[in-house]
């Protein structure tokens, strides 16, 4: 009898340890997986191709300068980061020297046309003595050697006149050379812009870089006011591409926010840089480089751009992130989830056009990569 029950022991504990392990593989089963959903909706859905890599935002117009002649730096007024107008003086080297040359040209024309207006003068008085001559001979009253002297005289003094005449043109040319000298040792804005960068300071010395060999600029002026953002599109997506086509774009240093553009220039060659994969270059324009604080973007901050092909308004639509192979989701019932087959139209990153197979309100799955989302569990929205 002893022998017996020692015998149940066993089998009692193996069925309670089965029966315990059916429970938890069900309960396992049974316990409804949370979910994130989304409700189909309508709106707008944008057919775009984006960048292979990331873009760079750089200026339309951008200017690396350098003064055209070697020298001391006497002057600095603007520092990095300063607005400057087109004209104004960034830089000025030593020129003490060609500033008195100047005074002295100046100086000189002054005396030129002093000289001129005497030479002039006197011309004036000979041409009305020989004219009175002339008169007077032809009454008999004058002497005829007298007045062809007269004659000649006024003639010599009208060429003085003349050559005094030129000879203030030679000296006002003077000026321009001595202002054109003096031009070189100024560093002057080509545009209205910003300072990006100054290479030197006051009292050092600065050469202009040798045939051949590039050396940092000098001063780096940056045009804010137009933007671009140069960045490679996959040859695949290349042929679809024209200038003037819309485009998004979106900075890393701006989470959250699209900028308006367009594409301005589509490379007419492809990028073989990386034989597995060759691109085409695309520049998009920025159309308000403005953020919502007033602050100017940055030239060198890292983009994308989405480039948009088509749109379609007001069509019912998802997250393009859950469906699935192109052509499935899972809908989700209020308890359990349901895998569905759909119709797409148009799509990209952001949202994907339903033509069939889902009606407004309906709620979808858009956490679709989550552990236990399957066709009939039972699941719980978040």
């Amino acid at each position: 009898m002893a022998n017996l029950k020692s015998a149940r022991i066993p089998i009692l504990v193996i069925v309670v340890l089965v029966a315990a392990a059916g429970a938890w593989q069900f309960s396992g089963r049974t316990k409804p997986v949370r979910i994130a959903v989304v409700e189909v909706e309508r709106g707008d859905v944008l057919s775009t191709v984006s960048n292979t890599r990331a873009g760079t935002v750089d200026a339309c117009r951008r200017a690396g300068m350098s003064p055209a002649l070697g020298g001391q730096i006497a002057r600095l007024p603007v520092r990095k980061g300063d607005a400057v107008t087109a004209g104004q003086v960034m830089l000025e080297l030593w020129n003490d020297d060609l500033r008195a040359e100047l005074e002295f040209a100046r100086r000189d024309v002054v005396a030129s046309r002093g000289r001129k207006d005497e030479v002039c003068v006197r011309a004036d008085v000979a041409r009305d003595e020989a004219k009175r001559l002339a008169s007077l001979l032809a009454k008999g009253l004058a002497a005829e050697e007298e007045t062809a002297r007269a004659v000649g005289e006024a003639s010599a003094r009208k060429a003085a006149c003349a050559a005094a005449h030129d000879a203030t043109k030679v000296s006002e040319a003077q000026v321009d050379i001595r202002i054109a000298k003096l031009e070189l040792t100024l560093l002057r804005a080509p545009f209205d812009g910003v300072i990006a960068e100054i290479n030197g300071e006051l009292g050092e010395f600065v050469t202009p870089s040798p045939v051949g060999i590039p050396t940092p600029p000098t001063v780096d002026l940056i045009d804010k006011s137009c933007l671009y953002i140069s960045a490679p599109i996959d040859e695949v997506d290349a042929p679809a591409v024209r200038t003037g086509q819309q485009a998004l774009i979106t900075l890393d240093a701006f989470p959250g926010r699209k900028f308006p553009g367009f594409v301005r220039r589509v490379a007419p060659y492809v990028l073989d840089v990386e034989k597995q994969s060759r691109t085409v270059e695309v520049e998009a324009e920025i159309t308000n480089s403005e953020d919502a604080d007033g602050q100017m973007l940055l030239p060198g901050y890292s983009a994308d751009v989405e480039i948009v092909l088509s749109t379609r308004e007001n069509v019912l639509r998802i997250p393009t992130q859950v469906v699935l192979d192109g052509k499935r989701v899972f809908v989700f019932d209020g308890m359990t989830l349901a895998e569905r087959s759909i119709d797409v139209g148009i799509s990209s990153w952001e949202f994907t056009e339903v033509v069939a197979g889902l009606d407004e309100g309906e709620r979808v799955v858009l956490s679709v990569d989550r552990e236990g989302v399957a066709d009939g569990v039972a699941a719980v929205a978040e």
